[in-house]
């Protein structure tokens, strides 16, 4: 619905709303051509992030009959099938969770709010390895539930977890926290005037939120689930362990079994095919964005949505995610870690891991917001055809999986990187080069819901383009760059393969700790680097939750 049009203001523009003007005619005449510097920023990132494929296309042409034949095999036909159909299911139920679980969170006054908004994060933190274990472990077949009903109620064997409803079932309850912080942050930014017109006209928050909150939702959904998309197409822990078979298992076989690095990259490429196909989906369906935020919007009260007789279920519907996606994964970690301490087990807890871990975050979530931002600046206000090949290829690292990654850039830095293998630099520049689209998708979204002449007003007063930018810009969508760098701090902790190849000798992670005793078979030796995983990423996660003051 249209608030009553100001004098002299940009009329807000989204979804629903009459107007077909395009981003680029919403912006000033001030604003419509960016500095040359950021563009040679933002090719440089992209090029950089391209890296991977680039060794991917020179290993497959390599030899190019043998590529032919790996992608043209029945197959590999099955394995595209399987890997597009768990994709689906997993985006869906990941949205499904993740927009009402955002709304109630933010707009609501459900009980213990903030409380569930850090629960529902923290699931992103947990390695999907160790949650399939985890899954199987408590309820799949012989697991501990089965124990616990066995003596009173006979149950002999609960039914399998395995094959494509475990798969689905782990990564949705792993993964669904890449829609929630980016729909999230963009609740904040969500202008309320038009809500507030559709509540009084006696709408009821149910239709106001379908008709007009949730469709200036859709660049953070369609953002977060692209994401989704990307990670389920690139995980291989938990189809491994849940035996189902698709590219990256089959990826990962050919790397470290037959030492097929041909037909490990032919495979590769078509997921990597695959991987641009959902991004050009996502960007066909975001057409539509614009900007959804009025120049007063960030320092308008939002109505807070009593639930009313809802409370109660909206609480059990947030206390059972948590139970699942948290509560079931962090249980069996503490069943483990107990079985271990009776048994006599020492060095359960490896600070020195924990440190390295916190370390090579830090600097890859700084390090990957910095490089989105420019990315995310020309997607956003110079839509055309160089920036969306620009955005397009920052997605390419995520799609990939990270032995892929990891093995490309060893190509490059043993041969151009001029001593740079196994250093924390190459670390560093492959978490960026993994987790780019995270912080540019999160970025994107904030910046869409950015009246513009916010900032030309600061440079009509004098100010540098840049200086406005960061004066005026930057403090209104500090929301999704504060979660574009939790997601990345949260992604690098648990990052294995790009370490385990990448990282300098001797500095153990937590991944990789757990990684080893899970080989090793010693749960109890996975279970304390794993809960310490999750309590050092909970801190910033706490910290950005407890810093939002919802307005009433």
């Amino acid at each position: 619905m249209n608030r009553p049009r100001v004098k002299g203001e940009q009329q807000p523009v989204g979804p629903g709303f009459s107007s077909r003007s395009s981003p680029r005619r919403l912006l000033p005449p001030g604003l419509r051509r960016e500095p040359l510097t950021l563009w040679l920023c933002a090719i440089a990132v992209a090029v950089a992030a391209a890296l991977p494929a680039i060794y991917l296309a020179v290993r497959a042409a390599d030899s190019s009959g043998t590529t032919l034949d790996v992608i043209l095999d029945p197959d590999t036909v099955g394995l595209l099938s399987r890997s597009i159909q768990l994709i689906i299911l997993v985006t869906l139920g990941s949205v499904l969770i993740a927009v009402p679980l955002a709304w109630l969170t933010v707009r609501t006054d459900l009980p213990f709010k903030r409380l569930w908004g850090v629960a529902a994060v923290l699931p992103l933190v947990i390695p999907s390895y160790v949650g399939a274990l985890a899954f199987i472990s408590a309820l799949g077949p012989k697991g501990l539930l089965q124990g616990w009903l066995e003596t009173p109620f006979g149950v002999d064997r609960l039914p399998d977890l395995y094959g494509l409803t475990g798969a689905t079932a782990v990564l949705t309850l792993l993964s669904y926290p890449y829609v929630f912080l980016t729909v999230r942050a963009s609740l904040w930014r969500v202008e309320p005037e038009m809500e507030e017109a559709s509540r009084s006209l006696g709408r009821s928050p149910w239709h106001t939120f379908r008709r007009v909150t949730l469709p200036m939702l859709y660049p953070a959904i369609g953002a977060g689930a692209l994401l989704v998309a990307l990670y389920t197409l690139s995980d291989f822990g938990a189809v491994a362990l849940l035996r189902y078979d698709t590219f990256t298992w089959t990826i990962y076989s050919e790397y470290n079994s037959s030492f097929n690095r041909v037909g490990a990259a032919a495979l590769s490429l078509v997921l990597l095919g695959v991987a641009v196909s959902l991004i050009l989906v996502e960007a066909g369906a975001r057409r539509r964005a614009r900007y959804y935020a009025g120049a007063n919007s960030a320092r308008r009260d939002r109505r807070i949505v009593r639930l009313g007789r809802w409370r109660t279920p909206a609480s059990v519907f947030s206390g059972a995610v948590t139970l699942l996606a948290l509560g079931v994964p962090v249980f069996v970690l503490l069943y483990w870690l107990v079985r271990g301490l009776n048994a006599g087990e020492s060095e359960l807890f490896d600070l020195g891991a924990l440190c390295n871990s916190v370390q090579f975050s830090t600097y890859a979530a700084v390090a990957t917001v910095i490089a989105a931002v420019p990315i995310s600046v020309l997607s956003v206000r110079r839509p055309g055809l160089l920036s969306a090949v620009i955005e397009r290829f920052s997605y390419v690292g995520f799609a990939m999986p990270g032995i892929a990654v990891g093995l490309g850039l060893v190509f490059f830095g043993i041969r151009y990187g001029f001593g740079l293998y196994q250093t924390t630099y190459l670390l560093v520049f492959a978490y960026v080069v993994l987790f780019l689209p995270v912080a540019v998708g999160t970025i994107r979204s904030s910046l869409l819901q950015v009246n513009p002449r916010m900032e030309e007003a600061a440079m009509s007063l004098g100010r540098s383009r840049i200086w406005a930018f960061f004066t005026v810009t930057v403090p209104i969508i500090r929301p999704g760059l504060a979660a574009a760098a939790v997601m990345v701090f949260l992604l690098t902790m648990k990052e294995l393969p790009a370490t385990l190849i990448l990282g300098p000798i001797e500095s153990r992670t937590l991944a990789t700790s757990i990684w080893t005793a899970a080989e090793e078979a010693f749960f109890a030796r996975a279970a304390g680097p794993s809960l310490l995983l999750i309590v050092a990423a909970a801190a910033p996660m706490t910290f950005l939750v407890l810093r939002e003051r919802p307005r009433t």
